[in-house]
């Protein structure tokens, strides 16, 4: 099934060349913490550019749920009107996150050093998910959760009465982690320190600092320091979120392996902790270029043209960059099939643990497809077979994960025989508009 839904089978086929203008939707990243940090802050902030996929309309209604006034205007403006820091109200219902590791963990994090309960649940891929690596550190604060066996949703929530300020080391590479330790400082007295050995993306330290909270980060011989001091009042803001350059991904891989293709993708977020596949593109020989860089509220921002690429050959992508692109290799990979020699991707174990196991969903749906694939626990490696070599011809299964459907629906784009996912449905939790986007630039996209 979808997240949302009866399933819905998609198709791919060799398409002409892809030309035009791919104007992505907002960054999903940005978005939850735009809505999030609005809800805590005193006023009203103004967000515009919001992706509106499912999985940010379930953190909307969230933060309704704790007390915020979440609306939007007909052109698409959200407004949020803040309870303050630690003022969450107690919600009368389950707050369902549905698809979204993201919402549910920052959520967790933002609700724990409340003094109320709150129960959270999920559709059946976020229930699958371990929430522990969350609710572990939520606990030096003086949270208590209550999950299903291993850490899983549904779990209830009991924040903090009298929360205490803590020092955490994460102790793998996650975003989500950090940020939900962070948010849950917010309303800790004195100073929460979170210490990153391998840096992740830093979304919520730069919008921390935007909405007026002193939080202060800098190296040290353990890693990453960052310092928030607590109970700050946070100011509203305006806030314009930039292209999601996970989204982006799709139309600029696509371009790069269908022949002729030529595409412009504007106003993409290149936050260094987020753009190690663009990086990682350009390594392999792909002809992918950045015009009009510029600084919009706070975060680097171009617009990238990418051409049909046949010359990429594979590379090994470096351990140390798997935390800028972590939700890129799976179409990393299908780029990877279409180059010469072999691409290897090493230090990728957080994979195993996202919407689905990405390394295997990705590894039997190429080797269906004629590509050979080796895999271990935290690495993987593509053998490409060259611009339009790659057999294709397969139905891939996309386990409830939007980027494991894409990723096959991109590579369908290329192949010798059309590529078909058993469920796109749930795209829509992440790129609402992938389907039509798509067919403007000339994707052969159907449903079936």
């Amino acid at each position: 099934m979808s997240a949302h839904g009866t399933p819905i089978p998609m198709k791919t086929a060799a398409s002409g060349p892809l030309s035009g203008v791919a104007e992505v939707p907002g960054d999903k990243s940005i978005s939850h913490r735009a809505l999030i940090l609005g809800a805590m802050a005193v006023g009203e902030t103004r967000i515009t550019g919001l992706l509106e996929g499912e999985d940010v309309l379930d953190t909307a209604r969230a933060m309704r749920a704790f007390g915020a006034e979440v609306t939007r205007d007909d052109d698409g403006t959200w407004h949020v009107h803040g309870v303050g820091v630690g003022g969450f109200a107690e919600p009368d219902q389950v707050i369902d996150c549905g698809n979204s590791g993201t919402g549910v963990r920052l959520i967790m994090g933002a609700m724990a050093t409340c003094p109320i309960t709150a129960t959270f649940t999920g559709d059946a891929s976020l229930t699958k998910r371990p929430m522990a690596r969350v609710t572990d550190p939520l606990a030096l604060f003086g949270t208590r959760a209550v999950g299903r066996a291993g850490g899983r949703l549904p779990m209830t929530i009991e924040g903090a009465y009298d929360p205490l300020p803590v020092r955490y080391t994460v102790p793998v590479p996650s975003a989500q982690v950090k940020s939900a330790v962070l948010l849950a400082g917010l309303n800790a007295p004195g100073q929460t320190v979170v210490i990153e050995k391998e840096a992740t993306r830093d979304h919520t330290e730069r919008m921390l600092a935007g909405f007026g909270a002193e939080v202060m980060t800098e190296q040290s011989d353990e890693g990453r320091v960052i310092t928030l001091t607590g109970q700050p009042e946070l100011k509203p803001q305006v806030i314009a979120v930039p292209r999601d350059p996970s989204s982006a991904a799709f139309p600029v891989c696509a371009a790069l392996i269908v022949p002729g293709s030529d595409v412009l993708v504007p106003g993409i977020g290149l936050n260094p902790t987020r753009a190690g596949l663009f990086t990682t593109l350009r390594e392999m020989g792909a002809d992918l270029t950045y015009e009009n860089e510029r600084e919009e509220g706070g975060e680097p921002v171009a617009d990238l043209r990418a051409r049909y690429s046949p010359e990429m050959t594979g590379i090994h992508v470096p351990p140390e960059r798997a935390a800028s692109m972590i939700d890129e290799y799976p179409v990393l990979s299908v780029v990877a099939a279409f180059a010469s020699g072999k691409t290897l991707m090493t230090g990728v174990r957080e994979l195993r643990v996202k919407e689905s196991d990405r390394i295997d969903a990705m590894a039997v749906g190429l080797r269906a497809c004629g590509v050979s694939v080796e895999e271990g626990e935290d690495w993987w490696e593509v053998t490409g077979l060259g611009a339009g070599n790659v057999p294709g011809g397969a139905t891939c299964a996309s386990h409830l994960d939007h980027r494991i459907a894409m990723s096959f629906l991109v590579l369908g784009l290329a192949t010798q025989e059309p590529v078909s996912v058993d469920d796109g449905g749930p795209i829509a939790t992440s790129f609402p508009v992938f389907e039509p986007l798509m067919a403007a630039l000339g994707a052969r996209v159907e449903r079936t």
